[in-house]
């Protein structure tokens, strides 16, 4: 009967020690995407996104813009056939018009969909690319690459994509105006 209760023991040691060791493959911040192992981890091993976080404001066709830029690591990244775990940066924004009307505020609303995150890198060139989910019905959906200028400035590219709408993909009535600022080489200062 003891053995039974030693071997039960050494089983459990075994089994924790197993749970406690594995660990997600980690590979760096500029992993091509067809090289990410399933649940591997995407890090930020040379913590080239820290530099870009803070809030960030600019103005532009009378809109003032504030950019809120965190960090958040370990974002799941669901591609459904393909699922990891990555380091990102993500931006939360405020859109006012020039009576100070907030137009869009993903920053204050728990519920938006819009996703708005990191998905690589340039160090080299102090580049930064996010993927936009785009607003209401996915409208202006596209690329901003964000590029450090210097501590307090960072520069702005929008490249949205174009999407069709018709009333089953869009109900009628939905705002569907794009409010940040689709152009290149915009300044935003650090707040």
């Amino acid at each position: 009967m003891e053995t039974i209760n030693t071997k039960t023991k050494i089983l459990f040691f075994l089994f924790t020690i197993s749970v406690f060791s594995c660990k997600a493959q980690q590979l760096p911040l500029n992993t091509s995407l067809k090289n990410i192992p399933m649940n591997a981890y995407v890090k930020d091993l040379n913590n080239e996104l820290y530099q870009y976080t803070g809030a960030y404001k600019t103005n532009f066709q009378g809109k003032e813009i504030i950019l809120h830029i965190t960090k958040e690591e370990n974002k799941l990244m669901d591609y459904g056939d393909q699922k990891f775990y990555r380091d990102a940066l993500v931006i939360k924004y405020i859109v006012k018009n020039s009576s100070g009307t907030v137009l869009q505020d993903t920053k204050n609303n728990a519920t938006s969909k819009i996703d708005f995150f990191s998905i690589g890198t340039k160090p080299d060139q102090n580049k930064i690319t996010f993927s936009y989910s785009g607003t209401n019905c996915n409208v202006g959906w596209g690329k901003i690459i964000l590029k450090k200028i210097n501590d307090t400035q960072i520069s702005w590219e929008y490249r949205p994509n174009d999407i069709i709408l018709d009333d089953s993909k869009c109900p009628p009535g939905t705002d569907i105006n794009i409010y940040l600022p689709e152009t290149k080489d915009l300044i935003f200062t650090k707040q």
